[in-house]
């Protein structure tokens, strides 16, 4: 197990917490909650060790398109970077439809 932690400059804070994705073998959860910070985290603890310049690219690819500023935790179960891109759009998705 590894546990990982990412910060971006980000500038379009959520307003509330949301929850997508279940810990399973190749899935993972992502958690998105509110912050007074200015600059989102990210905590992750994965099951993959060695993975963190793929979760750096995903993460940093997902960020230039959606700036938002949150507290995220992660907890994955060996997911593919596409499922991983897949459940934070989610997240973001399940944000703008409870505005």
């Amino acid at each position: 197990m590894e546990k990982l932690t990412f910060s971006f400059k980000n500038t379009k804070p959520v307003q509330h917490p949301v929850h997508v994705g279940v810990v399973a073998s190749g899935d993972l959860e992502v958690i998105f909650k509110p912050t007074t910070s200015k600059e989102t985290t990210l905590h992750i603890v994965t099951g993959s060790d060695g993975f963190k310049e793929v979760w750096q690219n995903v993460l940093t690819r997902f960020f230039e398109r959606y700036p938002l500023l949150a507290d995220i935790e992660i907890n994955d179960f060996g997911a593919t970077p596409g499922v991983v891109n897949l459940r934070l759009t989610q997240a973001m998705e399940a944000l703008n439809n409870e505005e």
